[in-house]
């Protein structure tokens, strides 16, 4: 698509996106949202670059291949739930660790958080494979010939 308003409008609403996605994300274990709704907002805007201009520009946004990305997030999901048995408790039991950052800050970092974390890279490698998979050119291979 050669769209001068879609690619000007893309500038300013990718960048809020992907921050209001990272916001969704860290609030997410507390409150609504989380690594699921916080990926789908990466995503969208990651989508919405490659509408504007063109899938090379969202693959590298994305900085790693889809899979990978989605691969790493798995595993990172999967540390998560490790600490509860180090412990010996129950599986996905949350566990939270506070840094103080001086001056009364405290900075909670949790399992769940984690997770989220992981949840939210599978959404984004995921997606991101199957909406890149959809633009590519049937009629030509990963190199662009034919």
């Amino acid at each position: 698509m050669n769209s001068l308003i879609l690619r000007a409008a893309t500038r300013v609403l990718a960048p809020m996106m992907l921050m209001l996605s990272l916001f969704l994300l860290w609030r997410g274990h507390n409150l609504p949202g989380g690594g699921f709704i916080g990926g789908l907002v990466a995503t969208s805007a990651i989508a919405l670059q490659g509408i504007a201009f063109g899938p090379e520009v969202a693959r590298r946004t994305l900085v790693l291949p889809p899979a990978v990305l989605a691969g790493v997030g798995l595993v990172v999901a999967v540390i998560a739930t490790l600490p509860a048995g180090l412990v010996e408790l129950p599986f996905f039991t949350g566990l939270w660790l506070k840094l103080d950052l001086g001056d009364g800050a405290i900075l909670p970092l949790s399992t769940p958080l984690l997770f989220d974390i992981g949840v939210f890279l599978v959404v984004i490698g995921g997606v991101c494979a199957i909406l890149l998979a959809l633009e590519e050119d049937p009629e030509t291979d990963q190199a662009g010939e034919p």
